[in-house]
């Protein structure tokens, strides 16, 4: 493995890891309304990334960045943002577990959303994993009675958000300066409203809460500019495989640091869609090598 290689695996590595810690930070801000939360986690995300550039002297690429390239980083933007949206209000509402569950089908979604878009086609082992994973997602919805939208959202605006940064291949902060840029107006200007109407919660409340906030933009910087950066250095299988972290983290928070439920119905769920993995994982690694010995 090159220096580049094994610099981008580290990265990845620690992204996911930092991700599977993220329930343990955004659950002290349980008072704080989601929706405020998800405002100043994109107010200073952009501004902790529009910083470290203007420092850097860094923003002399802005002139030559394309129509084409700027469209994606902005679609990455809005998928990121909605992941981002979901996921505080799950965990400041106690759905760790689903939250897990929705990172634990990413991957397979991954392979989907590459059928759907890059008009790929599955193996044998790779259908019979999306079946299973489908099949433990609607036993799960039969048994709720609802379909399990944390997790299908989670994954779909993830995984999707994936191939995009895989299209878009630009330096990691740059594209995530894009990207916390363009959800800065919207959120800047619904935390107006919220301080106008009386309801805003920043400076009104406890200062730990104020600080927490403020550190909510470099906190959620850190490991986006580290998956960026893994996902330009090492193969979408690396990726596949390290995703596995933040959900096995923060699965292990959900039941034993927050004390959700995790009855049969959930376990029945989970061993179908770690089945699935299985199965892709290790289909995928044959395939990995083979190409190697192919190669050689």
């Amino acid at each position: 493995m090159t220096a580049g290689r094994t610099a981008g695996a580290m990265a990845g590595a620690a992204a996911f890891f930092i991700w599977g810690l993220f329930p343990l930070f955004w659950s002290l801000l349980h008072d704080v309304p989601a929706l405020q939360l998800l405002a100043h986690r994109a107010l200073w995300c952009a501004v902790a990334v529009w910083g470290l550039l203007l420092v850097r002297g860094d923003l002399a690429w802005l002139r030559r960045l394309s129509l084409r390239l700027w469209l994606l980083l902005a679609a990455g933007g809005l998928l990121i943002s909605i992941n981002w949206g979901m996921y505080v209000w799950a965990v400041v509402t106690g759905h760790v577990i689903d939250t897990s569950l929705g990172y634990f089908i990413t991957p397979l979604v991954s392979v989907v959303v590459a059928v759907g878009v890059l008009g790929e086609r599955l193996g044998v082992a790779q259908r019979w994993a999306v079946g299973i994973a489908a099949a433990g997602v609607l036993y799960l919805a039969w048994q709720l009675r609802h379909p399990p939208w944390i997790a299908l959202t989670l994954a779909f605006s993830f995984g999707i958000y994936g191939l995009v940064r895989k299209l878009a291949p630009f330096e990691s902060l740059r594209g995530l300066a894009i990207e916390s840029g363009v959800m800065l107006p919207p959120a800047l200007l619904y935390l107006l409203w919220c301080e106008h109407s009386g309801q805003g919660a920043f400076l009104h409340g406890h200062w730990r809460d104020d600080l927490l906030l403020v550190a909510g933009g470099p906190v959620t910087a850190v490991p986006l500019l580290l998956f960026s950066l893994s996902a330009q250095r090492v193969s979408l299988l690396a990726l596949s495989v390290m995703q596995y972290l933040a959900p096995t983290v923060a699965l292990l928070l959900g039941i034993l640091v927050f004390h959700e439920p995790f009855g049969a119905n959930r376990l029945v769920a989970f061993c179908c869609i770690w089945t699935a993995l299985l199965i892709f994982t290790a289909d995928a690694l044959l395939r990995y090598r083979a190409a190697g010995g192919a190669q050689r």
